[in-house]
């Protein structure tokens, strides 16, 4: 049966190129639907523990996609009337990035303080142009002793500070994260041109989930066609025939096309992991088409016709590289059962190219050597030359070889306990990527973009204000501060302990947590009733008031690191 089909492939080769070429289009126009996801969610399952606990956080309070504008003078000097200014500026142009939710910066953190009997809450820097020198000083004391501020929105020698943008994408458009992302860099592009003293780098989750499908898009145009023209080099030089080349490169066209067509049509989301998928097929289909050519052209040069000698080459070649096919096949597919989709998705259209390259393989390739002119060149090539060598190496020297390479295989096993799984979402990037630099800028100078993120109950209506839970809550954040590549502890204590001691008369005696539950209900009231819109305690505090949010920014560390730390507050806990 095998036979009569490769006899009429071989007799039938217009047909069967002509309809290779049109399936492996029709598979291809699929590609108009590829997409490139951008949301780091994307590496998790929908029944993941971890994402659908930081789902019902994130749906407690507000989510924490954003934005980081890191505002850099060039004088090192972030409390001057100009570059205060532009931190007003960039605070107020920064509503109208698309899907703002809220916008902190040192300009308009809320500041309070005592006078006489009233608690005034306001903006730190009302306006900029007003302070002369000993207000700049004042304000700068101010931000640099407040630890809701302090490595997160100022550095400690007050020499950068940041725009921190909240958004809330509602996850429908694929647009929305370049959507936001383009907006950043307009307005920064438009603040740098405004106030030349001052270099903009901007960070943050949503800058991340952007940069990701850029990088693997930029990889993809500048990469691929220097790794075809490897590729087509390497194949001339080992094959010695132009047709043979021609047909393989062809083949590689086509199967890359109809596997991201197919791709396309099954609705699968582009990642960076699926972007490696075109280089991986590629060289399975290589390996397919070099076989069969390496016989056929050995069996013409031994005096056969290019009809006999395809035959020849297809009958010994068909099982071994069906058989190559079938296992990388179920190689591939025993992704699925990885737990990021990514890696599903990966292991599935890997093995949808594989298929591809074996019937692409066996049909259009006889077809289009039949119908190409080629030439049998008397001697053997270069490849088939280093092989007998090399055989001849191994057979002579087989007992030796035999217990190195058996030595050389222990050594290696031995090192198996040493692998370890790890993990850093920033050096994902080369440093040549423009987030990548200005997240490494942001954790040298004033904070960091990974977070461990809390909801701490109280286990009733209103129990955040009972004394007993905030001293809890203020134990473990110091705690926390204590550990080590913590930059930052965001806590609901720091706000009790400031309105506490506002309330008398800003006596740095009374910063401590308030030891009466109705004095910290009344403090918290007053506060939030003086709080603007958009900069309320929503993302702190849940609607009950039952549990608050605590918030830990870290260094960038790996992820083995993390989960260490992780694991050490839970206990702790």
């Amino acid at each position: 049966m095998k036979e009569s089909f490769f006899r009429f492939v071989l007799n039938n080769r217009l047909l069967v190129i002509f309809l290779a070429i049109a399936i492996s289009l029709l598979m291809g126009s699929g590609i108009q639907h590829l997409a490139f996801s951008n949301d780091y969610r994307m590496f998790f399952s929908e029944e993941n523990p971890q994402l659908k606990a930081f789902e019902q956080l994130q749906n407690t309070y507000t989510k924490n996609d954003n934005v980081l504008f890191v505002i850099a003078p060039k004088d090192g000097k972030v409390f001057t009337r100009e570059t205060l200014t532009a931190v007003a500026e960039l605070t107020k142009e920064s509503w109208q990035i698309p899907y703002s939710l809220r916008v902190d910066s040192i300009t308009n953190f809320q500041h309070t303080h005592a006078e006489g009997d009233d608690l005034i809450v306001e903006d730190l820097v009302l306006d900029p142009q007003s302070l002369n020198d000993e207000d700049l000083a004042e304000k700068q004391r101010i931000a640099t002793s407040d630890p809701l501020l302090v490595n997160r929105l100022i550095s400690p020698s007050a020499h950068t500070t940041g725009v921190n943008v909240t958004v809330q994408l509602p996850g429908k458009k694929l647009t929305e994260v370049p959507e936001v992302a383009n907006r950043a860099r307009e307005m920064a592009k438009n603040i740098e041109a405004a106030y030349p003293n001052i270099d903009i780098h901007l960070t943050g989750m949503v800058m991340m989930n952007n940069a990701f499908p850029s990088a693997s898009q930029d990889d993809m145009t500048s990469l691929y066609p220097i790794m075809f023209a490897a590729v087509i080099l390497v194949l001339v030089v080992m094959l010695r025939s132009i047709p043979g080349t021609l047909s393989t490169v062809i083949i590689i066209i086509l199967m890359i096309i109809a596997t991201m067509g197919l791709t396309g049509w099954l609705g699968i989301k582009m990642s960076p992991p699926t972007t490696t998928v075109p280089i991986v097929i590629m060289t399975l289909a290589i390996a397919d088409c070099v076989h069969i050519l390496v016989n056929f052209l050995h069996f013409m040069r031994d005096g056969q016709n290019k009809y006999e000698a395809m035959m020849e080459s297809l009958r010994i070649n068909l099982q071994p590289i069906f058989l190559t096919t079938l296992t990388t096949a179920i190689g591939f597919l025993s992704l699925n059962f990885s737990e990021a989709p990514p890696f599903r998705d990966l292991g599935n259209m890997a093995a949808m190219g594989v298929v591809l390259a074996f019937f692409l393989s066996i049909t259009f390739l006889p077809a289009m050597m039949m119908l190409l002119p080629v030439k049998a060149l008397s001697g053997d090539t270069l490849g088939s030359i280093a092989m007998v060598r090399f055989s001849d190496f191994v057979v002579r020297y087989k007992k030796q070889l035999l217990w190195g390479m058996g030595m050389v295989v222990l050594l290696l096993i031995s090192q198996i306990p040493n692998n370890r799984l790890d993990d850093q979402f920033v050096k994902y990037f080369d440093e040549t990527i423009t987030f990548r630099q200005a997240t490494d800028y942001t954790t040298e100078n004033l904070t960091g973009i990974y977070l461990i993120e809390y909801s701490l109950e109280s286990g009733e209506t209103g129990g955040i204000s009972d004394p007993q839970f905030l001293q809890r809550v203020e134990e473990f954040a110091n705690w926390y501060r204590q550990q080590p590549h913590v930059l930052h502890v965001n806590s609901i204590t720091d706000i009790m302990k400031r309105l506490n001691r506002n309330m008398h008369a800003d006596n740095d005696d009374w910063y401590r947590l308030p030891d009466q539950r109705d004095l910290s209900a009344q403090y918290l009231l007053l506060y939030e009733f003086s709080l603007p819109f958009g900069l309320d305690l929503n993302n702190q505090i849940n609607v009950k008031k039952s549990a608050t949010r605590f918030t830990v920014t870290m260094e960038s560390i790996s992820t083995t690191q993390l989960l260490e730390i992780e694991e050490r507050a839970q206990a702790w806990l």
